[in-house]
């Protein structure tokens, strides 16, 4: 490793490659609000597209001028070299790239000299005059040029010369930044240190060193930090590690480690507590959850069941955790389940702000372990587990009192074949009887199923009084059937998740009865929100 401990350049492809991912599709709106996150945390320099490739990308880079104001990150047009036997010139796609308007590009060319005959189907030298034909037409008219070489590690192995001579050429044309790829993402960390150590050895002095690594072989991260002890000054990635396949290296991790673990600077330290909320914003963007368990910036990260890990962590903080969670926006979590002792407890109520005497710890730990024995799951219900313990310590709901709830599912013709789109052929309605205010309301709604009918009466009877109903919404329904073997009369596990718009929220419910146990998830979940309502006041 390089006694010099550079600075580290975090070059965000988010919006280009990591949009590959299946499941993932960004609009125009998506992928400014995504830019102006990445800004926000620190990032050197923004991809934002291909320009010429779709409608999309192109929206992106004449809107960007006008509507995103970044104050730290450099926005990259990236393309690729010109066509075989064309000329710069004339290439649409580098016009393309100077049409962007942007400082800095970043173009993909061949490092690999069997893609070069087989994919581009041109000679050697043909390739390298695509590379520097193109870097050289880049520079001339302005533009900063980071070059990234495709399959280079995997170029490297097969013909190193071949491959050092396509860097050559990129930084004799006047390239800024040599970027190896590992695009098929199947090299290991001793092969990417052995390899970028060698091209930063044959380039001292000259254009810096970058690596842009996937995460085929799950050792991304950990490629790029290889890469960096060997000399790479920029690293390429995906924030929360989106990408094609199995991701791209992901940022979140990568940026944390070299900061946190290495003593290398990347994002502005004053930044790195953003990190968490970013990696939440930009799965939100995406629509896609974020992975409980990812490093640093998962809800999971810094999440403690075991009661001996418990126990020691309230008398030394430091003692399951390898970094504070603070430093990364993140936060301690102290989850209860059958494995809690009475510390977890007291530290779970801690953080709730409620004073629990030792009797009601007791009691606390004893049910917890009772309902998770018939079925209950209350580390992955944070509202219920809440409720849970305000009610042990004497809190009672004041808004609604339920007497009684009946649900009636009328089939109208149950000869009749489903109609997709059609008028529903089952109906069904909720009757609920509640007390507010010490008058009894009555109330009965329709829905398309049990729980929308039944929410729908609840809400009807109480709602004129609880305007903040109105923000409250579900935003998913989640059944396991916990016992199999019992077949139709099995317990079944609910579990709903919430919002205000402003916060997420769990909730669960079990029973022998899916209705039953629907219903006690979506009480908990209008209680839970209506006690965050009034709490924010």
């Amino acid at each position: 490793m390089s006694e010099r401990l550079h600075r580290v350049e975090i070059y965000d492809t988010t919006l280009r490659d990591g949009s590959q991912l299946e499941g993932i599709s960004l609009t125009v709106e998506d992928k400014l609000r995504i830019a102006e996150q990445l800004d926000w945390l620190g990032v050197d320099y923004i991809e934002a597209g291909w320009p010429g490739a779709n409608p999309k990308d192109d929206e992106v880079f004449a809107r960007a001028p006008g509507e995103l104001r970044l104050e730290h990150a450099e926005l990259v047009a990236f393309g690729m070299t010109r066509r075989a036997g064309g000329r710069a010139e004339d290439d649409p796609t580098l016009g393309s790239l100077l049409g962007a308007g942007t400082a800095v590009v970043c173009i993909v060319g061949k490092a690999w000299d069997y893609h070069v005959r087989e994919a581009l189907g041109v000679g050697l030298e043909e390739g390298l005059e695509m590379v520097a034909d193109s870097v050289a037409h880049l520079r001339d008219r302005g533009r900063r040029v980071f070059f990234d070489a495709e399959h280079f590690f995997d170029g490297y192995k097969a013909a190193p010369d071949y491959a050092l001579a396509v860097l050559e050429r990129a930084a004799d044309a006047g390239a800024e930044r040599l970027v190896l790829c590992d695009t098929n993402g199947g090299s290991l960390p001793h092969e990417v240190e052995a390899i970028v150590a060698e091209v930063v050895r044959c380039f001292a002095g000259g254009p810096g060193i970058g690596v842009h690594l996937h995460d085929d072989t799950g050792c991304g991260v950990a490629n790029a930090i290889a890469g960096v002890r060997a000399g790479a000054v920029q690293v390429q990635g995906t924030i929360n590690g989106y990408g094609e396949r199995t991701g791209n290296c992901n940022l979140t991790t990568i940026i944390a480690d070299l900061t946190l673990k290495m003593g290398i600077p990347t994002i502005p330290a004053e930044r790195l507590e953003r990190l968490t909320p970013v990696a939440h914003h930009v799965a939100e963007l995406v629509n896609m959850a974020l992975d409980p368990q990812a490093p640093y910036v998962g809800p999971s990260a810094f999440a403690h069941k075991a009661g001996l890990h418990v126990s020691a962590i309230a008398k030394r903080p430091d003692a399951y955790e390898h970094v504070r969670p603070e430093l990364v926006g993140n936060g301690t979590r102290f989850v209860l389940s059958e494995l809690a002792g009475r510390s977890s407890v007291v530290l779970k109520a801690a953080e709730l702000g409620l004073d629990l005497d030792g009797p009601t710890v007791n009691e606390v730990v004893d049910t917890l372990k009772r309902l998770e024995h018939e079925g209950y799951h209350f580390e992955v219900a944070d509202a219920s587990l809440e409720l849970l313990m305000r009610r042990a310590a004497g809190w009672r709901q004041p808004w609604f009192r339920v007497e009684s709830f009946r649900v009636i599912c009328d089939d109208t013709d149950p000869a009749a074949p489903a109609v997709p789109g059609g008028e529903p052929r089952v109906r069904t309605e909720a009757t609920i009887k509640v007390w507010v205010d010490g008058q009894r309301i009555i109330t009965t709604a329709e829905g398309n199923g049990p729980v929308h009918a039944l929410d729908r009466a609840l809400r009807a009877a109480i709602g004129p009084r609880l305007p903040a109903l109105e923000h409250l919404h579900l935003t998913d329904y989640k059944v396991r059937v916990l016992d199999t073997q019992k077949g139709t009369g099995a317990v079944t596990r609910v579990l709903l998740d919430s919002t205000d718009g402003d916060a997420t929220w769990t909730t669960i419910g079990v029973s022998e009865n899916i209705i039953e146990a629907s219903w006690q998830a979506l009480c908990d979940s209008l209680v839970y929100g209506l006690l965050r309502a009034e709490t924010r006041r």
